[in-house]
């Protein structure tokens, strides 16, 4: 069994679905000349973001606070001591499973005042039955290579000698949320989509995810018979 022959082959699978989640960040940005006065518009901007994305029930399935800060700002050109205002940024990471509302909420969102949204990255999940269903294809067409070839020189395939995993990976070539869309609000007043009615909803293709799988994979073989009609014909062909 040592001596037999061996087919060295590569089998690769692409697969080209619909994303499963989207993902939006959201900076909400306060800026004044007292520290507590930012503090307290930080907290009462936050709320009204968390309340606006909330509304939504199910078609959010994730809502997370990513961090928070608050930051002097010093006067230009003078002494550390000279602060002009005091500038709070909370970052809010939302997931979003319901793509019909996405427009909607991404509108909404930017609408508030001193509000930054980025996004939609649109993504699938971690343990999404594509990346299974990408591997099995992949293993599929080794079996289906190292078979023809075994064929074209009058063999056939006895056993499997090794199996490796080239890795599963999304498209290396783009960015990830290549397609994203900034939205910022500024103006006097809070709660600006209060005031002046809900904005019109931008309209969001989601953008079709690439997944590819390689394997790469050796096979035993039977003795080739190069005299058979076959064979013989694939040898000499030029």
């Amino acid at each position: 069994m040592t001596d037999a022959p061996l087919i060295s082959v590569r089998g690769e699978a692409v697969l080209e679905v619909e994303p499963e989640i989207a993902r939006l960040h959201v900076h909400v940005q306060t800026q004044e000349s007292d520290r507590r006065k930012a503090l307290d518009r930080l907290v009462e901007r936050n709320q009204h973001c968390l309340d606006l994305v909330k509304s939504y029930g199910e078609a959010i399935e994730k809502l997370e606070t990513g961090g928070l800060s608050i930051t002097p700002l010093l006067k230009y050109r003078r002494r550390e001591g000279d602060i002009r205002a005091y500038q709070g940024t909370v970052w809010i990471k939302i997931t979003v499973v319901d793509f019909t509302v996405l427009g909607e909420l991404v509108t909404r969102l930017g609408d508030l005042e001193r509000t930054y949204v980025n996004g939609p990255y649109w993504e699938l999940r971690r343990d999404s039955q594509v990346y299974k269903d990408a591997a099995r294809q992949a293993a599929h067409e080794a079996v289906s290579r190292a078979r023809s070839y075994a064929e074209a020189l009058g063999s056939r395939l006895t056993g499997l000698v090794e199996l490796a995993d080239e890795g599963l990976t999304t498209d290396p070539g783009r960015d990830r949320g290549a397609q994203e869309y900034a939205v910022m609000a500024a103006g006097p007043g809070f709660g600006g989509a209060a005031d002046a009615g809900a904005p019109e909803a931008i309209d969001l293709e989601p953008e079709t995810q690439t997944v590819r799988a390689a394997v790469e994979a050796r096979f035993r073989a039977t003795a080739p018979d190069l005299e058979a009609p076959g064979a013989a014909s694939d040898l000499e062909a030029p």
